[in-house]
């Protein structure tokens, strides 16, 4: 019996310890309706919060049930997460933004099978076009899954191409687009290398790449509902999903591409401790 509660006595210092540590740690997460909820489903699979059996992947911190450490959130634009990371203990940033920013490898990340896949979009009456099955064999060459195997070997961007094509659709009549330019708008690394690949491959057909690279999570989407551009490569599907619900548009999937798993990242903690996480 003492050993019984002896053990129950050092569990429950344990967790006082971990809760001390942790009370007043401060992490930014992105502020936007998708990846606002990833964010916080990713602190929920590590055990440090708890969400509402229906919160979803739209969560907000409203949704937070359980927060046994007392952990504050700082709600900021995604793309503003690494400029805050001096000013907070810990950062949960997109894969691409941590690219951008240059970031050391993230203290843990999303499980690499993340459904997060980021995708090329086009409008729904341009999906079954001959341009667009040309840039979907494009992107998902084996070029392109080189490119991630070789470029990102820490895991912070991952090919999901299964069965990656040799750059070209043998059903495309590649003569009727020769001459032809595809505007496409993308964000920067690694959306924008992988154009670069995507633009020499369709190259050869003496098909022209336009890229145009933006630094929002808006204007992509709204230049191709437009027409300004024929497609745009720049975000995850279940963030297409929710501004077409939120929008009324039709912005459709023609490639699935690659994922970058979110991840926390150190601010002013260099390391788990302060959340009792090894």
């Amino acid at each position: 019996m003492k050993k019984i509660i002896a053990l129950v006595l050092a569990l429950v210092l344990t967790l006082s310890l971990s809760a001390a540590l942790a009370d007043g740690i401060t992490i930014a997460i992105p502020n936007d309706a998708t990846n606002e909820g990833r964010a916080l489903l990713l602190l929920q699979a590590r055990g440090l919060i708890s969400l509402k059996e229906d919160a979803g992947i739209t969560a907000t911190v409203a949704d937070i049930e359980d927060n046994p450490l007392n952990l504050k959130f700082q709600e900021v634009e995604a793309a503003m997460v690494p400029n805050v990371l001096a000013d907070v203990d810990y950062g949960v940033i997109n894969g691409n933004y941590a690219l951008a920013a240059e970031l050391p490898k993230a203290l843990l990340y999303e499980n690499s099978e993340s459904p997060y896949v980021n995708v090329v979009c086009v409008n729904e009456a341009n999906k079954d076009t001959d341009m667009a099955k040309a840039l979907a064999a494009a992107v998902q060459s084996q070029q392109v899954v080189d490119y991630f195997a070789e470029t990102y070997k820490d895991g912070s961007a991952i090919a999901t191409v299964e069965n990656p094509t040799d750059g070209f659709d043998a059903t495309v009549d590649y003569d009727a687009l020769k001459g032809q330019t595809i505007k496409i708008a993308c964000t920067l690394d690694p959306h924008s290398f992988v154009l670069e690949i995507a633009k020499k491959i369709l190259a050869e057909k003496d098909i022209t790449l336009d890229i145009t690279i933006v630094d929002d999570y808006v204007t992509p989407n709204t230049m191709v509902d437009a027409g300004d551009v024929f497609a745009n490569y720049f975000a995850h599907q279940p963030y297409q999903d929710d501004f077409n619900a939120q929008n009324g548009t039709k912005i459709v999937t023609i490639a699935g591409v690659h994922v970058e798993p979110m991840g926390l990242y150190a601010g002013k903690q260099a390391d788990l401790t302060a959340l009792g996480l090894e």
